[in-house]
C-alpha cells in the first residue's frame, strides 16, 4: 500500500509540474516523457529502491497493458486533431509511408540489429518489427503545441500524425511474423500470417473499430438532437470510446491498437472532432497526463545491467538504428511525398520518426510470447535511445528549421 501511494504521488506530481511548466518545457531540451523516465529509475529498484514494479506482479504484463491503454488514447487523440478526410485527401503519401516506408524500416532495423549483436536472423527480425513504428506519444512533441505549429508546416505535421497513427497498428503483423515463424512449422505459420492476422486480427479491426466510431458518433448526435446531454464532455466521450473499443478489439482477437484509430476517424467523420471546443485539448490532455505513467514504469523497469552487458555492440546499434532506420528511407520515398517533397523538411521528416511506447508494447509482448527476454532488453535499449535523442533535439531542429525558412 506504501508503494501504490508512493506511485499516486510521483504521477500526480510529475503531471502538475510539466502542466504548469509546459510551455517552458515546449521550447527547451527537455521533453516531459525525459523527466517521468528519469524520475521513475530515481526511485526504482536501481535507484533509491523506493518502487519495485517487479514486486507487484508480472510487471511485464502491466507493461504491455499500460503501453496499450497508453496507445489507444493517444491515437484516439489523433484522429480528433486531424484535419477532416485528411487521410483520405492525401492517401498516396499515406500508403506509399505504410506500404513502402514502415516495411523498409522493418527489415533495416532487423538487418541492423542481427548484424550488430549477432543473434539469430528471426529474432532479429522480431526487434526490428518492434522498433519500426514511429511512435504517436514521442512525436507529439514534433507536432503539436504552440512550438510547432508556428515553425513547421501543417501538411508535414498532419502527415506525420496520420503515419505515426496508422503504423502502429499495422506493425503489428510485421511484430507476428517472426514470432510464427518460430513458433509454428512454417507452411502454418504463412497460412496463419495471411488468414487470421491479415484478414481478421487486422481487416477486422478496421471493420469493427470502424463501426463502432460510426455508430458512437451517431449516437451522440442523436443524443444532442433529443437534447439528453446534459452537461456533455466531448474528451470524456472520446476516452469511454477508446477505452470500449480496446476491450471489444481485445475480447474479438483483432489488432485492438488499429481498432482505436479507425473508430477515432470514423467517430471525427460523423461529429466534426476537430471543429469541437474541446477537441484541441483532447491530445495535450494525453500529453501531460496519460503518458507520464508508462515513462515512470518504463524507468523503474529499465534493464540496465542488460543495457551495459550489450557493451559496444548496444552503443552501435542505437548510433546507426536512430541514424539508418528511417532517414534514407524517407529521403529516397521524397518525390512520393508531396508533403515533405521540400529538402529541409524531408531531412526533419527523415529524423523525427522516434521510437517509444508503441516499441515498449511489442518488445515486452514478444519476450512473452517467445520467452527471449533479448527481444526486450534490445527494444527498450533503442526507446531509451530515442527518447534521449528526439526529446533533446524536438525544440531545437522545430526552432532552426523555422528560422531558416523566414530567411528564404
Amino acid at each position: 500500500m506504501t508503494e501504490l501511494n508512493i506511485a499516486w504521488a510521483l504521477v500526480g506530481g510529475i503531471v502538475l509540474t510539466v502542466g504548469m511548466l509546459s510551455r517552458p518545457l515546449d521550447r527547451s531540451w527537455t521533453s516531459p516523457p525525459m523527466l517521468a523516465f528519469a524520475v521513475g529509475a530515481l526511485l526504482g529498484p536501481q535507484g533509491l529502491a523506493l518502487l519495485n514494479p517487479f514486486q507487484w506482479g508480472n510487471a511485464h504484463v502491466l507493461m504491455e497493458e499500460t503501453a496499450r491503454l497508453t496507445l489507444g488514447i493517444s491515437l484516439m487523440g489523433i484522429a480528433l486533431r486531424l484535419p477532416p478526410r485528411y487521410p483520405l485527401s492525401h492517401w498516396r503519401s499515406v500508403v506509399v509511408l505504410l506500404a513502402i516506408g514502415m516495411p523498409a524500416m522493418f527489415l533495416i532495423s532487423g538487418w541492423l540489429t542481427h548484424w550488430v549483436l549477432g543473434i539469430p536472423l528471426l529474432t532479429a527480425l522480431l526487434i526490428g518489427a518492434c522498433i519500426c513504428a514511429t511512435d504517436p506519444v514521442l512525436s507529439s512533441s514534433i507536432v503539436t503545441g504552440g512550438l510547432a505549429k508556428n515553425n513547421l508546416p501543417g501538411n508535414f505535421r498532419h502527415l506525420l500524425s496520420t503515419e505515426s497513427g496508422a503504423n502502429d497498428g499495422l506493425a503489428y503483423p510485421l511484430v507476428l511474423l517472426p514470432i510464427l515463424l518460430m513458433t509454428v512449422p512454417t507452411s502454418a505459420a504463412w497460412t496463419e500470417w495471411l488468414v487470421k492476422v491479415w484478414a481478421w486480427e487486422v481487416g477486422g479491426a478496421i471493420g469493427i473499430g470502424a463501426l463502432l466510431g460510426w455508430l458512437a458518433g451517431r449516437s451522440l448526435n442523436w443524443s444532442e438532437a433529443k437534447g439528453f446531454l446534459d452537461q456533455p464532455s466531448f474528451l470524456s466521450l472520446t476516452l469511454a470510446l477508446t477505452v470500449l473499443v480496446l476491450g471489444v478489439g481485445k475480447l474479438i482477437g483483432t489488432d485492438s491498437i488499429l481498432a482505436v484509430f479507425a473508430a477515432g476517424l470514423a467517430f471525427d467523420q460523423v461529429v466534426g472532432g476537430k471543429e469541437r471546443g474541446e477537441a484541441d485539448n483532447v491530445q495535450e490532455a494525453v500529453n501531460i497526463f496519460i503518458t507520464m505513467p508508462v515513462f515512470v514504469l518504463f524507468g523503474l523497469m529499465a534493464p540496465w545491467h542488460e543495457w551495459l552487458a550489450f557493451g559496444w555492440s548496444g552503443l552501435g546499434l542505437i548510433v546507426l538504428v536512430l541514424l539508418l532506420r528511417r532517414l534514407p528511407v524517407i529521403l529516397a520515398l521524397r518525390p512520393l511525398l508531396p508533403p515533405v517533397r521540400g529538402k529541409r523538411i524531408s531531412w526533419v521528416m527523415g529524423w523525427f520518426g522516434p521510437i517509444g511506447v508503441s516499441a515498449l508494447f511489442y518488445s515486452v509482448m514478444a519476450a512473452e510470447r517467445t520467452g527471449d527476454d533479448v527481444i526486450w532488453h534490445a527494444g527498450s535499449l533503442v526507446v531509451f535511445a530515442s527518447v534521449i535523442a528526439h526529446g533533446m533535439t524536438a525544440a531545437p531542429f522545430a526552432k532552426a528549421y523555422g528560422r531558416l525558412e523566414s530567411q528564404r
